[in-house]
């Protein structure tokens, strides 16, 4: 049996956060299903890192919610108040979260063993079409999983 180390998320998604904040791009296995259809919990990595640019509308960002849940979710809508999220897998728009609340900027990803980042296929259907496909997600996660089974 092979030595397993169990560690808090919050601790270990913190740890992750301070190296960002030191400049540093970090990788993490996705753990969750909110960002499915695009990532699939415990399949996909993600990469990311400090902000360097205004974010906007369609970025995966990393944020923690004040309850001190860290979160990863696509920006849905910026408006003056702040941002407004969503997961990938979700109907449910959460906002306003503040700037200072986003901490990191998803930057690439290896989704089922290929790498994709901002350009490629996937990830603008994701970013540009799946977006505005919140009122008819329920439907087609429900169809998806009947295919998938």
């Amino acid at each position: 049996m092979r030595n397993v180390k169990v560690v808090d998320t919050r601790e270990y998604v913190g740890m992750l956060k301070e190296l960002t904040e030191e400049g540093k791009e970090v990788s993490m296995l996705v753990f969750g299903s909110s960002m499915a259809p695009f990532l699939i919990h415990a399949r996909d990595m993600i990469y990311f890192k400090k902000p360097d640019r205004e974010l906007q509308k369609g970025d995966i960002v990393f944020f923690r919610r004040k309850s001190g849940q860290f979160v990863m979710h696509r920006i849905w809508k910026i408006r003056p108040e702040g941002y407004y999220i969503v997961g990938d897998a979700q109907t449910q728009i959460e906002g306003p979260v503040k700037r200072e609340q986003i901490f990191a900027l998803i930057t690439k990803v290896r989704r089922k063993e290929k790498w994709l980042e901002p350009g490629d296929f996937w990830w603008e259907f994701f970013e540009h079409v799946w977006l505005h496909m919140i009122p008819l997600r329920r439907g087609i996660m429900w169809c998806y999983a009947k295919v998938i089974r």
